[in-house]
């Protein structure tokens, strides 16, 4: 479907030739995630990753990269990255159906846990259920940071870029926008494969 590409279908519906199975299977599997989502949307990166590149092969490890370092550049929510991903597999379709899949069940529980947090806050279990889900958050966001720098496993100029902005994150108070920009300027510029 080379000659897709620019057509309003390619906006509607994209050009992956999805069928309803495969528009079901989306919208279930980022509907499921949202419920795993600790520590939010992009602690599930990961498998997002596993599916959508790996299992469907709706997109490439370089557009599900973009996609989300293109969505974390841009100003508002950090859970935009799920419509350009899913925008990237079906177009303004997939884009619906990734972030109605990834919001409903997360804002329908999130409005119901913070009624039942109000009311049981300073039960030791419930204490130890919040202790709980910090190191699980961490985990997730590591599991997240590890998919996201494997291609640059594959160029020593990727790596040396990820671990100077690591170190400038950490030992600075400088804006996240600065390595982004850097990184930016790097790709444009080629130093990057």
């Amino acid at each position: 479907m080379a000659d897709c590409a620019g057509t309003l279908r390619a906006v509607l519906i994209g050009c992956a030739g999805l069928m309803p199975a495969d528009w079901a299977a989306l919208f279930g599997h980022f509907l499921m995630l949202s419920l795993l989502a600790v520590g939010g949307a992009i602690t599930t990166a990961p498998d997002m990753q596993r599916v959508v590149v790996g299992e469907r092969a709706w997109l490439t490890e370089l557009q599900f990269n973009a996609g989300i370092a293109l969505a974390q550049a841009a100003p508002g929510p950090n859970v935009l990255f799920v419509a350009v991903i899913g925008y990237g597999i079906g177009g303004l379709a997939g884009a619906l159906a990734t972030m109605v899949g990834t919001l409903l069940p997360s804002s329908l529980l999130a409005l119901r846990a913070s009624r039942w947090n109000a009311q049981y806050a300073q039960v030791p279990a419930v204490r130890a259920l919040h202790a709980g889900l910090a190191p699980l958050t961490i985990g997730l966001l590591l599991a997240t940071g590890w998919i996201l720098l494997e291609p640059a496993a594959r160029d020593w100029r990727a790596g040396a870029l990820a671990a100077a902005t690591l170190a400038l994150m950490l030992r600075t108070k400088l804006s996240p926008l600065v390595p982004i920009a850097a990184g930016a300027l790097a790709g444009g510029m080629g130093w990057l494969g």
